[in-house]
């Protein structure tokens, strides 16, 4: 399969006093001025010093796919998220998701379906055989993390449903319940959050429906109870707390290219060639880390994705 090799370039770190505008810049309703490449990613305070901890998943096989990288420590992965639903802060999450519930917990598929129906998360649990998957996770502010998720191909679920000829597109819905997702109060976005994907990239073999991480389930911070992985994207295109999945004929609008058109694009592939117009995607800093390392094209899956988007402009595809 053919690999894009874009030509990068090594453009400077946002300036600090751009980062520090990042609040300014919610507050003025810009819809996720994440503001970006931060310059230092410490770990949070204790790091690494707690084991996983929850309900412990039958993993069948586990897959080595970060490179032979180390997995960021629990600490980390499950204290430093965007989930806006929760707050901006990255501990947000953490300190306000954790009254989420998560059973029952129904997943509606409708829409290009011959088979729609509603799933509940024992039977989606029960689906596939599990799997843990060690992937990078790169966001697109320019911070990124080796994160062991556990899940199953969403394709498993995806053929169960049989997909007409006209189903061209995935939907993904996050819960939109303000009682429990203090952060939909907010205008900061709109509610519920929807994300979206091609059928092709949907049915791709590293399309991950993810019930856990760490051979645990999920942390409600993290997206629990069902959330969608694509380890070419950035991390915002993985829709969290899943509620709905609607198989439909054309691109959808979704959240951040409704909310912010000129900083996010329906395709979000990550493109270190490509800047978001508020600083440079071509490095970014793995959390534990001081230095910035290159961010490589399609987050380093470009052997396995790279054909999905043959002969299109890539620099259209974020």
């Amino acid at each position: 399969m053919a690999r894009w090799k874009p030509d990068l370039r090594g453009s400077e770190a946002t300036p600090e006093e751009t980062w520090l505008r990042r609040r300014d810049f919610l507050r003025l309703g810009a819809a996720g001025a994440i503001g970006a490449a931060a310059s230092a990613l410490p770990l949070p305070a204790g790091a690494g010093e707690d084991d996983p901890s929850g309900e412990v998943l039958p993993v069948a096989r586990k897959l080595e796919m970060a490179g032979g990288e180390k997995p960021t420590p629990w600490k980390s992965v499950t204290t430093y998220n965007n989930f806006y639903e929760f707050g901006t802060d990255k501990a947000d999450p953490a300190k306000r998701a954790s009254g989420l519930r998560v059973r029952p917990w129904t997943l509606a598929v409708e829409g290009e379906v011959k088979k729609a129906r509603a799933i509940g998360i024992e039977e989606i649990l029960k689906m596939a055989p599990l799997e843990e998957r060690i992937y990078r996770f790169r966001c697109v502010e320019a911070w990124s993390m080796v994160v062991p998720w556990v899940g199953f191909p969403l394709s498993e679920l995806l053929k169960r449903v049989e997909p007409t000829s006209r189903a061209k597109y995935v939907v993904f819905e996050t819960l939109l319940d303000k009682a429990q997702m203090p952060g939909q109060a907010s205008r900061i976005l709109e509610w519920p959050y929807t994300e979206g994907l091609r059928i092709d990239e949907a049915m791709n073999p590293l399309t991950l429906l993810a019930v856990g991480l760490y051979g645990r389930v999920l942390p409600p911070q993290n997206g629990a109870p069902l959330r969608v992985i694509t380890p070419w994207k950035y991390g915002f295109k993985g829709a969290k707390s899943i509620v709905r999945m609607r198989l439909v004929e054309e691109q959808p609008r979704t959240t951040w290219a409704l909310m912010a058109p000129t900083e996010y694009g329906f395709y979000g592939n990550v493109n270190p060639a490509v800047d978001h117009p508020r600083w440079s995607q071509a490095k970014e800093r793995r959390l534990g880390e001081f230095f910035r390392r290159d961010t490589l094209p399609f987050n380093g899956y470009a052997a396995e994705v790279a054909g999905l988007y043959a002969g299109l402009d890539p620099r259209k595809l974020y």
